[in-house]
C-alpha cells in the first residue's frame, strides 16, 4: 500500500505543537513528512537557526496508522529572497542550485511559462510546487489555480508537486 507524504509542515518554535503535528500526520496515515523552516530575507541580517531535530521531539517516532513502520521525518528549508517575477523564475530554472521552485498560482501571474527555461529546469532535476488549498475555498482562486496549473503542466510534463496552507490536511478530503 502506497503512503501519503506531506513535505511542508511548518516548523514553529513550540515543540509541543510540533509533536502534536507529527502524531496527527502519523494518525492520518502519512508515511513521510518534512518539517519546513522558513527564512524571509526581507529582514536585515537574519540568521538561519538550526531546525529542531526529530530525535529531540520523540525518543521513538510515532507509528503510521495501518502499518508497522515509523513515520519518516525530513527537514526542509524555505528561503524567501524576493517577490516572484518572470526574471526570478528564469534565474531559478536556469542557474540556482535548488530542488523545488514554488509558484503561487492562485492569482494572475505577471508572466507566461516559457518552454526553454522550464525544460532546462526539468533537465537539471528541478520540480515545481503549486499552492492548491485556496482553490478549495474560492471560485476566483480556483479559476486561476486551474488555469495556471494547466499552463505549467502542458510545458513541464507532470514534474509538479503541491503545497497546502494548512499544517495537516486529510488527503482523502482532497481526493473526494
Amino acid at each position: 500500500m502506497a503512503g501519503f507524504a506531506d513535505l511542508n509542515l511548518p516548523q514553529g518554535p513550540d515543540k509541543k505543537s510540533l509533536q502534536n503535528l507529527l502524531e496527527t500526520a502519523a494518525h492520518l496515515g502519512y508515511s513521510a513528512v518534512a518539517l519546513n523552516h522558513v527564512i524571509d530575507f526581507k529582514e536585515k541580517k537574519q540568521e538561519i537557526t538550526k531546525p529542531v531535530s526529530p530525535t529531540e521531539l520523540f525518543p521513538s517516532l510515532p507509528i503510521v496508522q495501518g502499518t508497522s513502520k515509523r513515520i519518516k521525518v525530513l527537514t526542509r528549508l524555505t528561503l524567501i529572497v524576493s517577490d516572484p517575477s518572470h526574471c526570478n523564475l528564469l534565474i531559478a530554472c536556469t542557474t540556482l542550485d535548488v530542488d523545488l521552485v514554488c509558484i503561487n498560482v492562485t492569482e494572475k501571474l505577471p508572466f507566461y511559462f516559457r518552454k526553454p527555461p522550464v525544460n532546462m529546469a526539468i533537465d537539471r532535476g528541478i520540480y515545481f510546487e503549486l499552492l492548491y488549498t485556496p482553490a478549495i475555498k474560492d471560485s476566483t482562486m480556483r479559476r486561476y489555480t486551474i488555469s495556471n496549473a494547466i499552463s505549467l503542466m502542458q510545458i513541464c510534463k507532470g514534474k509538479v508537486s503541491s503545497q497546502s496552507e494548512n499544517k495537516v490536511i486529510n488527503s482523502v478530503q482532497i481526493l473526494l
